[in-house]
């Protein structure tokens, strides 16, 4: 009221002029006439400071494991996500939304995950970020029935790619079946071109997830003309002996194809390299090639030239990430420690990117109204050309191909440090969409 003087001047001549008017008539009109001044007085100054006025805002729910036997992952992806959207909420949102993200841990575990998404659509979240293949496959009807998108970056079945099959499922990253097609094309590369009477190893966590390349492995071996064993690790996946001494006594392959989760990959980088194998000839999916996991492995010397397959990019030195240690700078806070295992934090950036995309072109398609679950996912449907300076692959997300193209890279230990060997790539596409065609008719 002190910034609107002229009011309370008004009300002192509405007062001089009924003088003469009964009590009760006074009363009266004096309690409405200062009611409509308190409401004028609330519209001006309102009106004065429009922050005052609350921001509208969008819920991203987000499936974690930060307790759980990923941990080791969740810990590091998820604050990468979190820390992108805050950077977004920095600069004033996604075209007027602020994004306010609702994280569950679901401990890699099916209830609490069910429980999570129950909650997610209670509370109107418009997107999911998922997490875990058996998380994904027991939430893929549900997610079907109540009509919200979920991400599965780097996980869950590679037949989600297939966006008619399943519409409210979405890979974004590269599935198994695109990185095991990577890292055949990276093994030929590698042995000079031609696979014709080599020998590949797949050594894997036996697992739903472990066996998902298969069917891929398998055709690339009658294509390529190379011989492949394969060699399963039981869970917990901390004890590889066996397995890697097989390989190397016996076996004695040209190349190893890795696909590990949890501790089995440090483990298997210090068992192969006690056995001297060669890590020039290793190469591993997505989940396995990570700083967390050469450090466990006795560090980046113990791991020198093991090769990794990256759905995002590496390192600390695209300007998102110093977008972000840039906010922290201005709160006050030193940059958070999470940042230094680029592989996951990366990935944890990639996703959010990818989210606040779909929102934005769904809130632009709905000419700035808040849009519904459904409109988001015809948003992300529309994702095309975010790169955030080289961190994200060059994909494109359609009705039709919910994975994006399957783009990958392999970055190498060498020197202390994760290095770029490749740019973004794509392998035997052709062979991927046979498999996608040969899935939907058997279903």
């Amino acid at each position: 009221m002190a910034e609107c003087p002229q009011l309370f001047q008004s009300l002192a001549v509405f007062l001089l002029r009924h003088s003469l008017t009964t009590r009760e008539e006074v009363m009266v009109k004096v309690t409405r006439h200062w009611a409509g001044a308190m409401l004028l007085a609330s519209a001006i100054i309102l009106g004065a400071h429009p922050a005052a006025a609350q921001q509208k805002e969008a819920l991203f729910g987000l499936h974690c494991d930060r307790t759980g036997a990923t941990q080791n992952v969740g810990v590091f992806l998820c604050p990468g996500y979190q820390d992108y959207i805050a950077l977004v909420n920095s600069k004033g949102g996604v075209e007027g939304f602020k994004i306010r993200v609702l994280e569950v841990d679901n401990e890699y575990k099916v209830p609490p995950s069910m429980e999570a998404h129950e909650r997610f659509k209670k509370e109107g979240a418009v997107l999911e970020g998922l997490y875990g293949t058996p998380q994904t496959a027991a939430l893929t009807s549900k997610l079907n029935e109540d009509k919200i998108l979920g991400t599965s970056p780097g996980f869950g079945t590679a037949a989600a790619t297939d966006g008619k099959r399943f519409p409210y499922i979405f890979p974004i990253a590269a599935s198994y079946w695109s990185q095991a097609a990577a890292a055949v094309e990276f093994a030929k590369k590698q042995l000079g071109g031609n696979l014709k009477g080599k020998k590949i190893a797949y050594l894997f966590y036996d697992n739903p997830a472990g066996k998902e390349p298969l069917p891929i492995l398998e055709d690339l071996a009658k294509i390529e003309g190379f011989e492949m064993r394969t060699f399963a690790v039981p869970p917990p996946g901390v004890e590889l002996g066996a397995q890697v001494l097989d390989i190397t006594g016996r076996y004695k392959p040209d190349f190893i194809i890795s696909h590990l989760f949890g501790r089995s990959p440090s483990v298997s980088i210090k068992e192969l390299k006690g056995k001297g194998f060669p890590l020039s000839k290793v190469v591993s999916l997505v989940w396995g090639g990570t700083e967390a996991d050469v450090r466990a492995a006795g560090g980046f010397g113990i791991a020198e030239g093991y090769h990794t397959i990256q759905f995002a990019g590496v390192g600390d030195e695209f300007p998102v990430i110093k977008d972000i240690i840039a906010m922290y700078k201005a709160q006050g806070k030193p940059a958070p420690k999470e940042i230094e295992t680029t592989v996951l934090y990366n990935r944890g950036i990639m996703v959010a990117a990818v989210h606040v995309e779909a929102f934005r072109n769904a809130v632009k398609a709905k000419n700035g109204a808040m849009p519904t679950s459904e409109d988001v996912k015809n948003g992300m449907e529309r994702v095309k050309g975010l790169t955030l300076g080289g961190l994200v692959p060059p994909m494109q997300l359609t009705p039709e191909d919910h994975e994006g193209g399957g783009w990958v890279q392999i970055w190498t230990v060498k020197g202390g440090k994760f290095v770029k060997t490749t740019e973004w790539f794509q392998a035997y596409r052709d062979l991927i969409k046979k498999h996608l065609a040969a899935e939907a008719k058997s279903k």
